[in-house]
């Protein structure tokens, strides 16, 4: 990398850093780093929100869909919209009063109103695993996208120098430093692709002529996909957007109901069309590179390249100097908005809903030390998993899956049909985790090919239903 290319990248990074103090000094409690004070507004709420679910490890994740399927990929965002436009419409009005009148700061603490404490101890250790694995997909794909663009640079090293940049200005700020942050990050991404990055890819690979003689016809259509892969993306995505910790951390950090579902509209427009077909359409194209023989030199045949790293791989064959590092920047902001917000979320969870449930909090200074700790001690943990992993939109989809599949059914028992049975939930919980993740690391050959969340969810439905209405609960736990 150039010194101009590798002097932006490092003034962009200082920057965030500087974000981070500044926003240590702002932070007066709990209410302050977890949910910026419960008073931002619908704009910086949607463009958090919809930086955090798409962020680097969809954007790296979506060009490696548009490099292997092309434009069809954009079909999984789309389960994104839905999810953001139901999540509005039907959860928000049932629980941002209740997150207001009671001061919570997790979901697990709105599980823990619906049922008991116990159920909120159990959703805390889901979530903490789950967004340790989401963060780590975030983390990977900054690593990946370093190594491709700087010559030299390994994966491993690339990781922990990314990792550690994330980890120290996500404990330094805490939620207003990440929502602040976030807006300007996710205006920067799309600017960057749509201005730069987009129009460069397409004269290098030329146009429309080169595209369509390099190509599979295929990858041009919106029907090169299975029912069953559109059927995999819905069930683990959609229901994301009701049990996701990031997403309930920014419905309590809104100033108001209304705000927090215009957040929503707002982040489902830009998950679809925008975000979707921008990410599908770069990976398209460094397929196209690859085919080309843009990328000889950087790396083997288009057959045997990672599909991930195709799109990093052909900024950094056709940008110049100087745009190089606008890009890395551009995407790392992308990163960044998503790791920030699932490391803060694995450390809110832990702290509030794991530790104070046998350390209750005391001292308001204490317990902001006490957060910026485990949020750094968690960082490390998530920079060692990622070590371990090789594909980021895997391991993402997978941590989506395990959370949904031991939260929704309990969630949507006790919002939408009044359910309170605190045992039925709590094996709805365990059965449906552990069914998913037992699929998962067995590698079990499911039928159709469909997803193992699929068998969680039904699992944990069943299990549910058998205990709540054959084997009833004597005693109700009321939601007060």
């Amino acid at each position: 990398m150039h010194w101009i290319d590798a002097g932006i990248f490092l003034v962009y990074m200082i920057a965030l850093l500087g974000v981070g103090l500044w926003f240590m000094r702002k932070n007066t409690s709990t209410d302050d780093y977890f949910v910026g004070g419960r008073g931002m507004s619908a704009g910086h709420i949607g463009l958090s929100v919809v930086a955090t679910d798409v962020g680097g490890g969809f954007s790296i994740g979506l060009g490696g869909l548009g490099f292997v399927m092309g434009l069809s990929g954009s079909w999984m965002l789309f389960t994104g919209l839905l999810g953001a436009w139901l999540a509005a419409v039907l959860l928000i009005p049932r629980v941002y009063t209740l997150g207001r009148d009671h001061s919570l700061l997790t979901f697990p603490q709105l599980l823990g109103r619906f049922f008991d404490q116990r159920v909120a101890f159990v959703a805390g250790v889901i979530c903490v695993v789950g967004y340790l694995g989401f963060t780590s997909s975030q983390l990977l794909a900054g690593a990946k996208l370093a190594s491709a663009a700087v010559e030299g640079l390994d994966l491993r090293t690339a990781l922990i120098v990314m990792g550690t940049v994330t980890v120290l200005y996500t404990v330094l700020g805490g939620m207003k430093a990440v929502v602040y942050t976030d807006t300007i990050q996710w205006a920067v991404l799309i600017s960057g692709l749509a201005l730069v990055g987009l129009p460069m890819a397409f004269l290098a690979v030329g146009g429309w002529d080169g595209i369509r003689s390099t190509v599979d016809p295929a990858m041009l259509r919106l029907d090169n996909i299975g029912a069953v892969q559109l059927i995999d993306w819905a069930v683990t995505i959609v229901p994301i957007w009701f049990v996701g910790m990031t997403l309930y951390q920014r419905i309590y950090a809104s100033r108001s109901e209304r705000d927090a579902q215009k957040a929503w509209f707002i982040a489902g427009l830009f998950e679809w069309p925008v975000m979707a077909f921008l990410g599908v359409a770069l990976g398209m194209l460094a397929h196209v590179g690859a085919e080309q023989g843009l990328l000889d030199g950087l790396v083997g045949d288009a057959a045997t390249i990672d599909p991930e790293m195709g799109l990093p791989l052909l900024l950094r064959a056709i940008l110049p100097v100087g745009l190089l590092g606008l890009m890395l920047s551009v995407y790392f902001s992308a990163i960044l908005s998503t790791a920030d917000s699932c490391l803060m979320a694995a450390s809110g969870n832990l702290i509030t809903d794991i530790i104070e449930r046998f350390r209750p909090a005391t001292d308001i200074a204490r317990t902001l030390r006490l957060s910026q700790i485990v949020t750094l001690a968690l960082g490390v943990v998530a920079i060692g998993i990622a070590l371990t992993m090789e594909n980021v939109l895997s391991l993402m989809l997978h941590s989506y899956a395990f959370m949904v599949s031991g939260l929704l059914v309990p969630l949507v028992g006790a919002v939408f049909f009044g359910f309170r049975d605190a045992r039925a939930a709590l094996a709805a919980m365990i059965v449906g985790g552990g069914t998913t993740v037992s699929l998962t690391l067995m590698e079990v050959a499911l039928p159709a090919g469909l997803d193992a969340n699929i068998f969680g969810i039904s699992a944990a439905t069943l299990v549910a239903i058998v205990l709540a209405r054959i084997f009833p609960q004597r005693t109700f736990q009321p939601l007060r």
